[in-house]
Order: structure tokens, then sequence, then C-alpha cells
């Protein structure tokens, strides 16, 4: 592809990130937008994971991006043009069948909050595994605010080198806030992040890309168990309400009850468990408390044997769990606030 033509593709790209963006950028508490937004200017500007940045410099930035947004927040997707073809934004499916040749890969779908994501990027790899497809970006030419190192779409694993290295090095910034003795702190103590910065975060980076795919491989088998269309239809009629976020941890626990857990216990892989918990965010502890007991229990005495044993026990409960959310979904007639109050209710009764 030309470079002009790559610029033109970019530029497409990035708008409909802008207008994402612009309708969704209110979804975040004040402190957690203003980190994103400086983390998003240190990427749109190319500088160094811990380099300075000028207050007045990202300020500026600032303003002028929330005032570009305020004129796109009911503006429309544009398509993407490709070689003389139109393209639907979403159709990443067939987006790619075109852009694979050209060493790119482009990636569509929505995230929380019904928040459409999009980005461009290098494609480092493409795999074909056990009916399902692996690409994996290295560099981004486009993306929008929230950038998910990993994404299932139908039958599409996408992993995002570059977008895996920032989250890292996002969540290494704030944990060095406080330093507290968390999950967390114990994975990033098993670098040497203070005296190789970029060499850590390469080895962490590696560590886990690895376990995104296998987060993402049960999320394939758990939408083939859960029924995929049945799924995102309840998952849409409750976006943006406490349903939607114990939805998403059911299903996130389901996946990694199947493959991920089985594995660290298996592997018994310190970095990557430590990681794990520590990367679990509140709804999803709160659900799985026996989670982390057996957490506490593997880092106290050695063992993952309670690890792979939650893992099991796991495994059926979530699923029965999220076929109960599916059909109480399918049950609801359309009455939306009953079917949040219940969904909420059913899960907070189903804590494991």
């Amino acid at each position: 592809m030309q470079s002009s033509q790559l610029e033109a593709l970019t530029d497409t790209v990035q708008y409909n990130c802008h207008v994402s963006d612009a309708r969704h950028g209110g979804d975040y508490s004040l402190c957690v937008y203003l980190m994103k937004m400086r983390e998003y200017y240190r990427w749109e500007h190319k500088l160094p994971y811990g380099a300075p940045l000028g207050k007045d410099a990202v300020g500026n930035w600032l303003a002028a991006r929330e005032q570009l947004w305020e004129g796109l927040e009911d503006a429309d997707l544009r398509p993407l043009s490709i070689q003389g073809c139109d393209y639907d934004p979403f159709d990443a499916d067939a987006i790619n069948a075109h852009l694979a040749g050209e060493g790119l890969v482009y990636s569509s779908g929505l995230g929380n909050h019904a928040k459409p994501h999009f980005f461009l990027g290098r494609l480092e790899q493409r795999l074909s595994r056990g009916g399902y497809t692996v690409y994996v970006a290295a560099g981004e030419y486009a993306r929008d605010l929230t950038a998910p190192p990993a994404m299932t779409r139908g039958n599409t694993i996408f992993l995002r080198r570059e977008s895996m290295r920032r989250m890292l090095w996002e969540k290494l910034e704030s944990w060095r806030w406080n330093r507290p003795d968390n999950a967390l702190g114990r994975a990033f103590a098993c670098y040497d992040f203070d005296a190789d910065l970029e060499g850590s975060l390469d080895a962490m980076t590696d560590r886990e890309i690895d376990n995104a795919l296998l987060h993402e491989q049960g999320e394939h088998e758990a939408g083939r168990l859960l029924d995929d269309v049945a799924w995102n239809a309840m998952v849409a009629d409750v976006a943006g309400t406490a349903a939607e976020l114990m939805a998403r941890a059911v299903r996130d626990h389901l996946a990694d009850t199947l493959v991920t857990l089985p594995k660290l216990a298996e592997q018994a892989d310190a970095p990557a468990l430590h990681f794990y918990v520590g990367n679990l965010n509140n709804m999803r502890k709160h659900l799985f408390p026996a989670l982390t007991g057996a957490y506490d229990a593997w880092r106290t005495g050695g063992d993952t044997e309670t690890l792979a044993a939650v893992a099991a026990q796991g495994r059926e409960h979530w699923l029965a769990l999220g076929r109960e959310m599916v059909a109480r979904h399918q049950a609801s007639d359309g009455e939306a606030d009953s079917l949040v109050d219940g969904l909420r209710a059913l899960a907070e009764g189903r804590a494991l």
C-alpha cells in the first residue's frame, strides 16, 4: 500500500476513533479520564515511557481535543475506502481480507457501555488455530482513548502488543504512587523496572500477551457455550448499567476457568499468577472471592491445587449462571428496569 493510501486509511480510522471518544469520553471518572488522556497524549506524540510531560503542552492538547470531540458527538462513522471499495467500519473480516496482504490489521468491536473500539496497526503475525484466527498487531497507526490489548470478535482474536505494553506501563505508573503490597506489586517485583524499564516492559509484555491469548481462547469457548448472539443481545440491552458490569464479569470468569486458570495453575508461573489476580477488577473480585482465597493459599503455601480446584468448580458455576442470565433476558419481554434489577440480584446472589 502506498504511503498516501495508508495515510488516508489511518485518517479515516482515527476519525471514527474520535467519534467514538466524543460519544463516550464521559463514561470514565475524572481521575481515570485524565490518566488515560495523559497516556493518549504520550502515544499520539510518540514520547517514550517515563519521559516528563509538559503541563502546559498536555493542557493545551487536552483543551483542543475536547473541542474537537464537541463537534463530533452527533457525527456518523465513516466507511473505510480500500482500493476503490467502501466497507462498513464494523466489517472487520472483509477489511482484514484486503489488508492482510499489506502487512496491516484492523479491528472493530463494542466494549463497556457499548463503546465502539477501532484500531489500525502493523500486522506482526496471523495464526489459524482450532476454528479461529489470531491476529497479532505490533505498532498502531490509529486507536481510540481506550485501547483493549485483546478482543475476541466471532471466530477472530485480536492481540495488540503496543496496547498491552502501554497498559502495563499505566498500571506500573499508578502502582508507583503508593507502592502498596498487593498482587500487582508482586508481579512488578518479578522484573527489574527500576534499572531497566524498557527491557522489563518487553519481558512482561511477552509473557502477558500469551496469557491474554489464553483468556481470549476462553472467550471464544464461552461464546460457543453461552450462544454469542443471545449473550450479546442481553449485554446490549443492559449497557451502561451495573448489570452490564456483572454480566461481563461472569463471562470473564467463565472464560478464565475454562482456559486461563487451569493453564496458570499447571505452569505455576509466579509473575503471571500475581499479575492475573492483580489485574482483576473490583466486580470480578466481588463475585468470585474463592479465587482470591485460592491465590492467597498458593502464595503462602506454594501449592496450585487449590487454584485448579477453584477453576474446575467455577467452570460449572459460571456457565450455569451465564445461561440463567440469558434465559432471564429472553423472558423479560423488553422490561428494561426489571431486567437490570433481576440480573443484578441474580449475580449478587450467586457469588462463588
